[in-house]
This record gives structure tokens, sequence and C-alpha cells, in this order.
């Protein structure tokens, strides 16, 4: 049964709470980030990005990049941009994007629910991605961007979250991206009572985003209870933030892949090599067909940018699976073209293949082909439910399969493992 609890929070004071949030880390560059940060000085980037108070000659890595993001982080206490929380609370925190609205619990999951898979993931982490976290994390003494996790709805938690969101929100504001964000606070003890009760009735979780994440928060809690091998369970390094959206509110977007060159083939010999297992039709030039015609209608379907000229494939019939991970559009497009025909054979390491979420659309598939990358694959989202099979059955999807929008902003909500 999964084990959540309340948190003393830090958070942004009301009136700067919109120029605080920031999308999580890992969706800008180094130089995106840097650029809004420029827009928005107050932005939390410059927390979860510290590398960008410093000259590109300075490494991403560099262990004054984890000093700077505590200083600045110790700053915004000080100069009271952050405010600390004086009581243990749940949050309710609604998004809302074209008309669609979803609403997860911020709150603190246990670490032990990570090792012993109440939690489960569905794709690895890289190791470099991961001991960047476990720096941070360690070194500011903070989670500042929360786990975002999925469950199976409950009824009584919905109902309660109904009533909540009828009364006035902590913070309410739209960013520039055009979501719509509110974010409830939850003291009510027997509120408080409910939802910690109904997650204990809750036998899994799932990791939709944020593995780097997770598996650092997890490393920094098991290097915390080496340090202090007298510890029980109480500390703050046992928990990890964590936000909880019911599957039945969660969208998944595509993830996008474009891959740098073709091989060393020729255009004519790469689609001759595609066509082996998949049916290949021309749909038209870039600069004359809509969006819709640029993005897979069912599963099973690619669309392929080559230059300048969109192409439907389709999976044939000799290479479709029931198995839950064999079977993913993402492992089809990795298995029988990304490997065999274009080389890659590590999607986590190789540095001749990009990922780009689908938020982003088919525009940003042209712009890469156009610029540095040769082919871009749109693809069709994978579903909540096969993200459910893989990981109930301890299995992995290939990296980047999923991508959920809208996102949670970071520096809304930090979960302090101690002074900060």
């Amino acid at each position: 049964m999964a084990e959540i609890r309340p948190f003393y929070g830090i958070r942004p004071s009301r009136e700067k709470a919109s120029r605080v949030a920031a999308l999580p880390y890992d969706v800008y560059s180094r130089g995106e980030a840097k650029k809004e940060v420029e827009r928005e000085p107050l932005s939390f980037l410059r927390v979860d990005r510290a590398e960008i108070n410093f000259p590109e000659t300075v490494d991403t890595y560099d262990p004054r990049v984890y000093e700077k993001a505590r200083e600045i982080l110790h700053g915004m206490l000080e100069d009271g941009t952050l405010l600390q929380e004086q009581e243990a609370c749940y949050y309710l925190y609604e998004l809302t994007r074209e008309g669609r609205v979803q609403t997860g619990i911020l709150a603190c999951a246990a670490v032990d629910d990570f090792l012993n898979r109440v939690i489960k993931k569905h794709e690895n982490t890289r190791p470099e991605k991961e001991k960047d976290r476990i720096c941070h994390v360690d070194v500011t003494n903070a989670q500042t961007g929360p786990i975002f996790l999925a469950y199976r709805a409950r009824k009584a938690i919905r109902d309660l979250s109904a009533s909540v969101r009828a009364g006035e929100p902590l913070y309410d504001f739209t960013a520039p991206d055009g979501v719509r964000h509110r974010v409830f606070r939850v003291a009510d003890p027997e509120a408080v009572r409910t939802i910690t009760a109904e997650m204990e009735q809750v036998s899994s979780l799932y990791i939709a985003d944020g593995h780097h994440r997770a598996a650092s928060a997890v490393e920094v809690g098991l290097m915390r209870r080496k340090r202090k091998p007298d510890y029980d369970g109480s500390e703050e390094f046992n928990y990890v933030l964590s936000i909880l959206f019911p599957d039945d509110e969660l969208r998944i977007l595509p993830y996008n892949r474009a891959v740098a060159d073709l091989n060393g083939l020729s255009p004519q010999e790469f689609l001759r090599r595609v066509g082996e297992h998949f049916s290949v039709e021309e749909i038209g030039p870039a600069q004359e067909i809509d969006r819709k015609e640029k993005t897979p209608a069912k599963k099973g379907e690619i669309d392929m940018l080559l230059d300048g000229i969109w192409y439907r494939l389709e999976a044939g019939a000799e290479i479709a699976s029931a198995d839950p991970v064999k079977g993913l559009d993402v492992s089809l497009l990795q298995d029988w073209i990304l490997h065999p025909v274009l080389g890659i054979d590590d999607p986590r390491t190789s540095r001749r293949i990009v990922f780009i979420g689908g938020v982003r659309g088919t525009e940003e598939l042209e712009r890469r082909t156009a610029e540095d990358m040769r082919v871009a694959f749109s693809m069709y989202p994978t579903s909540l439910d096969e993200l459910f099979a893989v990981a109930d059955a301890g299995r992995l999807m290939p990296p980047k399969s999923t991508w959920f929008e809208p996102k949670p902003r970071s520096g809304l909500l930090i979960h302090a493992l101690g002074p900060i």
C-alpha cells in the first residue's frame, strides 16, 4: 500500500508565485534556460539550472554550480521570495490546458515505496543526469521539483478535491504557455486524514515523469541513511516530493525523435530498408500539408520527415507484437529502424539522436531537420494503459516514450531535507 504524508512546504509568496514558477529543469537546454531567466529574473531556473549563472566555459556539472544553487535558494528564503510553512500540509495542484483540467495531490512519498516497487518505473535513467540531480538535492538539501506519479482514480479523493477547489486558492495564475495553475492548501486535519487513508488503499503508483528526479531523491535518501545509521524513518530524507494524479485525468503526448544522419545510406537506400518492414506512403512536402497530416492517427503508424518530404509508415503484421514492450510504437521504431537501419544501438547514450516532446509539434521536427538533423519521426502517443502494463510487468520502455502535458511547475512547493 502507498505511504504518503503531508510536509512543511517551502513556497513563494502569493504575489511572486507566478514569477518564480518554472517548467521542470529538463524541459530546457542550457541556452533556453538562460533566455528564460533573462525574461523573468525570479524564475526558479536560477536554482534548478544554476549553471546559467556562469559563463559557458563552466561545465554544467561543476561543483560550483550546485553551491550556487544552494546560495540562491537560501537567498530567496532570506529576502522573502520564499516562505516556510509552519504546519505540515497537503496541496491540491490544478492544471488547465485548452479546457482540460487535471488535479494532483502534492505530498511526500516514501523512499521505501520506490525500493519495494509500490511506486513503479517504466524507463531507465542516464547515469550522468542522475548524478547531476543527486548533487543538486544533496548540496541544496532540498527537493525542488516534484516527481509526477499516476494512480488509478478513487472517488473519495475526487469528491474531496472538488470540495477543496470550491474554496479560495493559494495561487491562481496563467503561465506564458497558456496553462492555468491553481494551488490549494489542505491543512484541515480531517481532509489530511482522508487523503492519507485513501492513498493507503492504492496498491501501486506509477512514475509518469521525473525518473531522474526520483532516482536521485532515493539515492540521496539512502546516502543520508548511511550517514545516520540510527535513523528512525521519520526524517525528511526518507520521503520524496511528489505530485499524484488520477489516471483518468492525464493526457500523454507523443515523444518524437530526430536523427542526425542516415548512417551512410543514400535517401533511396534508406527508404528501401525502411520499406522492408513498414509500408511507406509519401504524404507530401512539409510546406504544403497541414499539421494533422503530419501526425499519426492510430497505433502502428509513424510519420517520417526526410529531405523536406513527409512519409507515413505503417508497421507490417510480421513485426506486430502483443508483448507489452515490443508492441509499443517507440519499440517498433527502435527495433526495426533506429537500430538495424540507422545504427542507433543505445538511444540513451547515442549523440546522433535527439528526443523532442510532442508539445513542440511537428514544426520543431521541421526546424531541426532544416538545421542539424537529417530525418525525424512523428509518433503516435503511448497510452497510459500501455505504461501501466509495462510497469506492472516489471519491464522498461525505450527511453523517452511518454511526454505528459501539462506539466506542474517547479519552485511552487519545495521539500527541505533539513536546514537550507
